[in-house]
């Protein structure tokens, strides 16, 4: 039988997913060699953050925020030429959030995944690209919860130290080649 322990984990209680595309975002980039563009996770815009009640609908809310995706646009050598946001995205959504004790706290957090859509085009001085966002809204709350528990976590394994190779060891043991061509009576 497994044994029980109680642990404090944040759950989510709600999410859903939204999907927003930009088809068109020009950068100046000044005539420097271009690379790729790499994006950071989404924010919630402080401030921006406004949950209310709906009348007639207990244990949802009206949950309404700005949210804000870095992105740095970066030449072939990764040194970054360019830092930025994506154009705000703007929510305003249903979600369940249960009616809880005063103490409790539930907090509205966002996951996105952003993605060029198609390659980006250089003109002069100007990038343009195409961006396609994906993103999770989630209501999350600390608890407390009962799971089945097989013990703690076994003792990692040692690390590997780096250390350059050897090239003369590796000679040092390798077979030693045929020196002298085949005989007739030896080929098949």
């Amino acid at each position: 039988m497994l044994d029980r322990d109680c642990i404090i984990v944040d759950k989510v209680f709600a999410s859903c997913q939204q999907r927003e595309c930009f088809p068109n975002i020009e950068v100046n980039i000044e005539e420097k060699n271009f690379g790729r563009i790499r994006f950071k996770p989404g924010f919630i815009v402080p401030n921006t953050l406004k949950v209310t009640d709906i009348p007639n609908q207990p244990n949802f809310r009206r949950v309404r925020f700005t949210s804000r995706i870095p992105y740095q646009i970066l030449d072939e050598n990764c040194d970054k030429l360019k830092e930025d946001f994506l154009p705000d995205i703007f929510k305003d959504i249903i979600l369940y959030i249960p009616e809880s004790r005063d103490e409790f706290e539930f907090r509205i957090v966002i996951e996105t995944q952003s993605v060029i859509l198609a390659p980006p085009v250089v003109t002069g001085k100007t990038i343009s690209f195409t961006v396609g966002v994906f993103l999770i809204t989630k209501v999350v709350g600390t608890v407390q919860l009962l799971i089945p528990a097989y013990g703690y976590c076994p003792e990692p394994p040692f690390c590997d130290e780096f250390s350059p190779e050897d090239i003369c060891e590796a000679f040092d043991t390798a077979d030693f080649p045929e020196f002298f061509p085949p005989q007739l009576k030896c080929i098949p």
